[in-house]
């Protein structure tokens, strides 16, 4: 009889579990997203050139400083793989934990927003993308049902485009869910319907990330990994290749969360904030675009319907520390680089998980990460 029952459950599992979308049933194999997802999903490589590496020298102050044993444990009760500090282009503070190394690439989840955000001021600055105020429509001319018409460059930008996008991470069968798991991001994107008015309020959705990058590669004729590696991973000299994720073979790269590098490398990003967009003399995106970017987009009002926006720009992060304001790049686990333009720095975290105690916009594991690193510069 116990028997019976057992297999009664296993073929009732079996049938359940087939009759879900295939996003669901991935998302049930692989449950909660981890940054060493790389053998999980199909990629394409975002090329390093090898002939033209900068690698980033040490300072003649190089790991000097002693971590206190209150930050160590705090390090490692996030589970924190890298924690780099950089000063005037130079490697001030390095240390890599639970197994990590400075070769290992990690998702970098939604910090990849920021990347999508510089490719599409390349695009402008080029003129693929005739003007940020250019409807959606112009480039994909499918996406003009109701409200969608509407929708403005700017407004995917400003996550203020109104789509029908639930940022949920942990329902099997939020949208979230299916975009990470999915292996259909153009229709799922291009289908939802724009229920908020656009250009009035900025509210954190994904989705918007991802058609933001439908618009990029419609505009330059090039896969989002293609004009990564032309525009910038090769003309800021990685030290190695990086990876895009995909939701299929040859599919679209999932712009919203998956691009892979090492800390080292993802530095570089920070340093182009601090240099305006200029890589050694070589201007990659422009000093107006990057001041624009990095700039609140204060015409907004913020995710609570009530002041002006001031802690994000164009797929940029902007933190209020003391007297300083910071453009950061910011993943779902924790992964935060950092330019701090008062100190001529950069901060990295990479790690495996991030703290769920929130102050207003920001989760409060980064302030104490910024303590660290102030601690670091200061010594």
């Amino acid at each position: 009889m116990k028997l019976r029952i057992v297999l009664g459950v296993i073929v009732v599992a079996a049938v359940v579990y087939c009759s879900l979308p295939y996003y669901a049933r991935q998302a049930l194999i692989h449950w909660m997203p981890v940054i060493d997802d790389l053998e999980t999903f199909h990629r394409h490589t975002v090329r390093h050139d090898p002939d033209r590496v900068w690698n980033w020298p040490l300072s003649a102050d190089y790991n000097r400083c002693q971590l206190p044993e209150p930050d160590v444990h705090y390090l490692d009760s996030l589970h924190t793989v890298a924690f780099l500090v950089i000063r005037h282009d130079s490697l001030l503070f390095e240390t890599y934990r639970d197994g990590w190394n400075d070769t290992l690439t990690s998702n970098i989840y939604s910090a990849t927003k920021t990347i999508v955000g510089m490719l599409a001021g390349i695009a402008l600055d080029e003129g693929k993308i005739q003007s940020l105020d250019d409807p959606v429509s112009r480039y994909i001319p499918s996406y003009r049902k109701g409200m969608q018409a509407d929708v403005t460059i700017r407004h995917l930008l400003t996550m203020s485009g109104g789509m029908a996008w639930d940022e949920a991470y942990s329902s099997l069968f939020s949208v979230t869910t299916h975009g990470y798991y999915g292996n259909d991001l153009y229709k799922l994107v291009t289908g939802l319907e724009v229920c908020d008015r656009p250009g009035v309020q900025y509210s954190y959705r994904s989705g918007e990330t991802q058609l933001l990058a439908f618009v990029i590669e419609a505009a330059t004729g090039k896969t989002l990994s293609q004009y990564a590696e032309e525009k910038l991973w090769k003309p800021m000299q990685a030290e190695r290749d990086a990876y895009w994720l995909l939701d299929k073979q040859d599919g679209d790269e999932k712009a919203f969360c998956c691009f892979h590098t090492t800390a080292r490398d993802v530095a570089r990003f920070a340093r182009l904030m601090l240099h305006r967009g200029n890589w050694n003399g070589r201007q990659l995106v422009s000093q107006a675009y990057m001041d624009e970017m990095m700039r609140p987009a204060s015409w907004l009002k913020d995710q609570w319907g009530k002041d002006s926006l001031n802690y994000y720009g164009y797929q940029t992060w902007i933190m209020h520390y003391h007297d300083q304001v910071n453009p950061y790049m910011r993943g779902m686990l924790g992964q935060y680089i950092i330019a701090i333009p008062s100190q001529d720095a950069i901060v990295v975290r990479l790690g495996r998980k991030r703290c769920d105690l929130y102050d207003r916009e920001i989760t409060t594991d980064i302030t104490r990460y910024m303590d660290m690193a102030m601690r670091i510069l200061q010594d």
